[in-house]
């Protein structure tokens, strides 16, 4: 778990590193009719992150982790514990590096993200529905395999990597 905020540096570095993968995505105009009678006259815009590869802001985050590993790191495998978005984020950046990916996911992942993690080559762990039982998966498969973590939150290099989406 992260104690210290990631510095504006260190995002910086990330959109650096990230140029070539995440793509640049669009603010738009939020349509809302009537808004103002709910108190408001501004507008607002989405940031289109669904734009990115694999379709979430979270190829950000995960990519910046890996990208970042040492080749001991990437021969030893990535792994998360995740029931959908992060997971095939982590099976995206593994395998544009070379790295084998375990996903730990709960059982009722839904179906589309556990065939999206699965068509990126990664291997899918499954396990009860709680999210304390994928984490305690991951660390037991991490202390038998030598696997490294790339956990979806509380992680510097994540947190800096998916505030690149402010950046570009």
């Amino acid at each position: 778990m992260t104690n210290r905020l990631v510095t504006v540096d260190e995002i910086r570095a990330a959109a650096a590193r990230l140029a070539e993968i995440a793509v640049k995505t669009p603010l738009v105009k939020a349509a809302f009719p009537g808004l103002s009678g709910y108190g408001t006259e501004k507008e607002i815009r989405l940031k289109a992150e669904g734009l990115q590869p694999m379709g979430a802001f979270k190829i950000r985050g995960a990519a910046n982790k890996i990208l970042q590993m040492t080749p001991e790191e990437l021969r030893r495998g990535v792994i998360t514990y995740s029931s959908g978005n992060h997971a095939q984020a982590v099976a995206w950046a593994a395998r544009a590096v070379g790295a084998k990916a375990v996903i730990v996911m709960p059982s009722n992942a839904p179906a589309i993200k556990r065939a999206g993690t699965l068509a990126l080559g990664a291997e899918v762990v499954d396990v009860g529905v709680a999210s304390s039982e994928r984490l305690a998966k991951a660390e037991e498969l991490i202390g038998k395999h030598g696997y490294v973590m790339a956990p979806p939150y509380d992680d510097e290099q994540i947190i800096a990597g998916q505030a690149t989406c402010g950046s570009k």
